[in-house]
């Protein structure tokens, strides 16, 4: 049984994609306003939070970009499954620029620690709480596809990232205006920066997981073979894979060895069904082979 082309693994990331844009804007505009504002006071930790939220905004923009691509059609024969892992390889290419930022702040960091530099906390706070605000509702806007696609998760990771760094400047910030302690600027940097990385980790190992086609970890593949030998008329099942094409599209191949007496049709429809009902795969590719080699048909392709 072969699938066809779209069965909406982009459906997901299309559904929140007006969600997407207003995130977008929302964190592009603010962006500009807090980098101009790290400049200004020499804030680190300000700087770092901007330097986030520039990921964040690449990290949306490429995500717009994949599910717009994964939805356009394709003439081009080569291009059997379309633009689909656009949206996997945006995903790596964003958690891999939030890794740089990560180190770049602790980095930075380690040098304002041996010299220590000023900043104005009036100006640092209110930037930080207008930040606090834009993260907040960003938050909100991708909360709900941040279930079903793995931008829409990447970009809803990084958002949530930032709304923590953006409460740990307000912290600096008015540590600073209370005790002039100036080691809390790079302190709050050193902060974000060690909450950004393991998450952004997470994001590149499931990332990496998609592209090199290992099963999904919700998936037990022998179970998956248990489920298909347990359909009526299959006497074997071999040749199993089951791979993440890309976000919400699980797919699945297999060989299957069938009695001598069972009917074909029936034993791919209710194969078909069995992966649906069971593991909600929709795209499976099931070869039916006789129970003996010496058969005059040889295999059947379906």
């Amino acid at each position: 049984m072969g699938a066809g082309h779209d069965h909406g693994a982009s459906a997901a990331g299309l559904r929140h994609r007006g969600r997407l844009w207003a995130a977008f804007v929302l964190l592009a505009v603010f962006m500009v306003v807090e980098a101009v504002a790290a400049l200004l006071t020499g804030s680190l930790a300000l700087l770092s939070d901007a330097g986030h939220m520039f990921t964040d905004v690449l990290g949306i923009g490429m995500a717009l970009a994949a599910i717009t691509a994964t939805r356009r059609p394709t003439d081009d024969p080569q291009r059997t499954f379309g633009l689909y892992r656009l949206e996997v390889l945006a995903a790596l290419t964003n958690a891999i620029l939030l890794g740089g930022v990560a180190v770049y702040v602790l980095v930075e960091a380690v040098r304002r620690f041996a010299a220590p530099e000023p900043v104005p906390a009036g100006p640092m706070l209110v930037v930080a709480l207008a930040g606090l605000v834009a993260n907040v509702v960003a938050f909100a806007l991708l909360r709900a596809g941040a279930r079903d696609n793995i931008n829409v998760r990447g970009a809803h990771l990084e958002v949530f990232g930032d709304l923590i760094g953006s409460v740990g400047v307000i912290a600096a910030a008015l540590v600073i205006a209370t005790t002039g302690w100036w080691y809390a600027d790079p302190a709050v940097a050193v902060g974000v920066g060690l909450f950004i990385l393991p998450r952004t980790w997470r994001l590149a190992t499931a990332a990496i997981r998609i592209l090199v086609q290992a099963a999904p970890k919700h998936l037990d593949v022998p179970r998956v073979r248990d489920c298909l030998a347990a359909v009526p008329g299959v006497r074997d099942v071999h040749d199993l894979h089951v791979w993440t094409l890309t976000s919400g599209m699980e797919v699945a191949s297999a060989h299957l060895t069938v009695e001598p007496a069972a009917e074909i049709g029936g034993v791919l429809r209710d194969a078909r069904t069995a992966l649906h009902r069971e593991f909600g795969i929709d795209h499976a590719t099931l070869q039916v082979e006789p129970p003996t080699p010496t058969d005059a048909c040889g295999p059947t392709h379906w």
